[in-house]
């Protein structure tokens, strides 16, 4: 396997603080759009999306939905400890059946100010939840490895006991993590404003930005066009905000994100596969793995039965030959077919950077990114070198950056 060596440099811009938005626009969909197309540039409003669709488009959006998961402790020292969830270890890895537990739940975790607890330390909150009244407990799992074990006990004088969930327990302790370029604490508006108006499956610790866009206005309008869509759903993490500290990007460390795909979701794809449009960099990264796991199916190189994993150099391996993008699918579904699935869940840590050629995605809304990030390569990676004139010509133009800024439509 040989690649190019990535220069981060190569893909540094000069981003002034002014320039990012440390709020969003109301309403939504109000926001800038820069429409790219075949090298042509457009300014336009978010609200003007649907006239720049091609008309066979098939919008793809990632439904996860953002957790409070920056939770606190109080010691009786006076000390807070910050306490920040990460992914699920046990008793099960799967985000969607974690949220689930009703009496403990093992989290790998970054904790603010660790060294004032102690190995043998259990930090205890009382909450008010459902006229409820919950004490959460939380000790070391593995302290080494930041692993916290939680535990909640319900106060019930009725006969009949009463079982809170972890998403349940969190919702009251938690507040939702905001990216840390934004340079400020969470505001009650952010519970609204930084979660998608589609979002529905909880485990995020990070919105999937470039759908804050949408409203059912903008719904209504994609339908009165024809323009139809789906949802697939990728967990993203905290990775996403993680610098790349090494001089040639490839040696990154990437981080992993769980993704679950439907069975009706893969069908909706084959129906589209000319006209599909990621909405954000994480619907991009869920349907370009997608593509890779069906690879690893067709290879016979894969391990279903407790969630496959997309390594983040799948891509790049010496292939003598692979299938193509509906040929992909239809693998995945013969293998869900064969097995009874509905849907199949795993991890991926794919990285996209320029080299890459992309198998299922034809076009890309998504907002302005860091300079010298995972995000900016893919960006780079889909447009080419043009990546330069248009971040110049938002700069230029007075769009808002990062999370809550403004967005693109971006249509090599």
């Amino acid at each position: 396997m040989t690649l190019p060596e990535i220069l981060l440099a190569d893909y540094e811009y000069d981003l002034p603080d002014e320039k990012i938005a440390r709020y969003p626009v109301e309403p939504r969909d109000s926001s800038k759009l820069m429409v790219y197309r075949k090298g042509e540039i457009f300014h336009q409003k978010f609200t003007d999306v649907v006239n720049y669709l091609p008309p066979q488009s098939f919008l793809v959006f990632n439904n996860t939905k953002v957790i409070p998961a920056r939770v606190f402790f109080t010691k009786p020292t006076g000390a807070l400890i910050e306490v920040f969830l990460l992914h699920p270890e046990a008793p099960t890895r799967v985000i969607n059946d974690a949220m689930q537990q009703t009496t403990h739940a093992v989290w790998s975790c970054m904790v603010g100010n660790k060294k004032r607890w102690k190995a043998h330390e259990t930090l205890q909150c009382d909450l008010l939840i459902n006229q409820l009244t919950v004490t959460v407990f939380a000790d070391w799992a593995d302290i080494d490895k930041n692993w916290v074990n939680f535990r909640w006990e319900v106060a019930n004088s009725q006969s009949e006991p009463i079982e809170l969930t972890f998403v349940e327990i969190i919702r009251a302790l938690g507040e939702i993590p905001l990216p840390p370029y934004l340079n400020r604490k969470t505001e009650a508006q952010d519970l609204e404003t930084y979660q998608t108006v589609y979002s529905k499956i909880e485990g995020a610790v990070a919105a999937p930005t470039a759908g804050l866009h949408f409203t059912d206005q903008v719904f209504e309008n994609l339908a009165n066009a024809g323009i139809t869509h789906d949802f697939v759903t990728l967990h993203v993490g905290a990775g996403t905000f993680q610098p790349v500290k090494v001089a040639n990007a490839i040696e990154h460390t990437m981080h992993a994100e769980q993704v679950v795909y439907r069975r009706a979701f893969i069908e909706n794809l084959l129906v589209h596969l000319d006209g599909i449009v990621a909405v954000g960099t994480t619907s991009m990264r869920s349907l370009e793995s997608l593509y890779w796991f069906g690879v690893k199916l067709w290879q016979n190189k894969t391990e279903v039965q407790n969630g496959f994993f997309i390594e983040k150099l799948t891509p790049y391996q010496d292939y003598t030959t692979l299938p193509s993008a509906e040929d992909s699918l239809r693998t995945i579904l013969a293998y869900m077919a064969q097995h009874e699935l509905i849907e199949v869940i795993g991890e991926t840590e794919i990285m996209i950077f320029p080299s890459y050629t992309f198998k299922l995605c034809k076009g890309l809304i998504t907002n302005y990114h860091q300079p010298k990030s995972t995000l900016m390569l893919l960006v780079a990676a889909f447009v080419g070198p043009n990546w330069r004139t248009i971040y110049n010509e938002a700069l230029a133009n007075d769009y808002r950056f990062l999370s809550y800024g403004d967005s693109s439509l971006l249509l090599p």
